[in-house]
């Protein structure tokens, strides 16, 4: 018997159409679906159009969209593909990872870098892909499929603004490619224990300072007054610069009793942060208990801040424990277990 997939159009590249004005989108998920006929040898799919917008444009006000629309439509169907826009299609990956956990049912998202109707275009061999990884057996959770291959949804980062092969899976094997209109697995499926849990709320008063040689400590008060959780980029394996620590201090103060977040990340994108292999890193992460990133994506990093400051947590040992805690693969080499 085949499966019921239900196909979720958002918009962006893969549904846009040329105007005077430059792509914009315009081509409705059920117009999407006729431009892939062999579909119906895999599944039977039905759609719904949550949103027409590019990606750039995408908030977290889209991505409850998307997790409610999922939900109310959950019981209903075997499995669930998101049509996207690449620009943003990491963060959304991430986003619905923690929105929507434990899924036994696949949610699979995709986009493509030209639209669907041109020649020459990534969109149809995206789309069907990803409608034969959402009818598999073995599908679960949130994941992307893209140029052919699987990517967790907590291990994606746009690396590519133009070829086919846009996205990376950073820090992460890929479990599964579609080769020959079949499902290939290196990684076998999580068994899950209990149901699905959905989440629809994110806080978004979040900033991510990226460091840079010389940079003006001023900056350090505003952010920290300004925002409920920064994300700090700092260099190599993590640390704060001398010329900064002194301010990093004086803002820190008071910083875990007025209930805000502090995280360290690195601008090194593969193999991950560790502040306590230099004294610039260790002393500072020791003296605040700092949260830092390990091998998260900066993508995952932020979505599970707005994840977790959108609930209520009994202090900061909790939210550092759900900081930690493994969702969807998104963070492994952590120590913290």
């Amino acid at each position: 018997m085949k499966k019921c997939i239900l196909m979720l159009g958002t918009g962006g590249t893969i549904a846009c159409k040329h105007t005077d004005g430059g792509l914009s989108p315009a081509i409705t998920s059920e117009e999407l679906v006729g431009y892939i006929p062999d579909v119906e040898e895999f599944c039977e799919v039905h759609t719904v159009q949550v949103c027409n917008v590019d990606s750039t444009n995408v908030t977290p006000e889209h991505w409850s969209m998307v997790s409610r629309a999922i939900e109310e439509n959950y019981e209903k169907y075997d499995g669930f593909v998101v049509c996207h826009g690449t620009d943003t299609l990491a963060y959304t990956a991430a986003a619905l990872s923690y929105m929507i956990q434990n899924s036994r049912k696949p949610i699979v998202i995709t986009g493509a870098q030209k639209p669907i109707d041109v020649e020459n275009t990534d969109a149809r061999m995206n789309l069907l892909d990803s409608f034969i990884y959402a009818a598999d057996d073995g599908s679960r959770d949130v994941n992307i499929v893209f140029d052919g291959k699987v990517i967790v949804g907590t291990r994606a980062k746009k690396e590519r603004a133009k070829s086919y092969n846009a996205f990376s899976s950073i820090n992460f094997p890929y479990p599964a490619v579609i080769q020959d209109q079949r499902v290939i697995r290196y990684i076998p499926p999580e068994d899950y224990k209990g149901g699905v849990q959905f989440f629809h709320e994110m806080n978004n008063s979040i900033y991510v300072l990226k460091l840079i040689p010389g940079q003006n400590p001023d900056i350090l008060e505003y952010v920290f007054d300004k925002y409920q959780c920064i994300v700090i980029e700092s260099f190599g394996v993590g640390g704060i610069p001398e010329y900064l620590v002194t301010k990093f201090y004086e803002v820190m103060k008071d910083w875990e009793s007025r209930g805000k977040l502090a995280i360290v990340a690195t601008q090194v994108v593969k193999e991950g942060s560790n502040m306590m292999v230099y004294e610039v890193g260790k002393k500072v992460k020791q003296d605040f208990d700092l949260l830092e990133t390990y091998d998260m994506t900066l993508e995952a990093t932020i979505t599970k801040a707005m994840w977790l400051m959108a609930r209520k947590h009994d202090g900061y040992e909790e939210m550092k424990r759900e900081f930690y805690r493994m969702i969807n693969h998104d963070i492994m080499g952590n120590g913290q277990a």
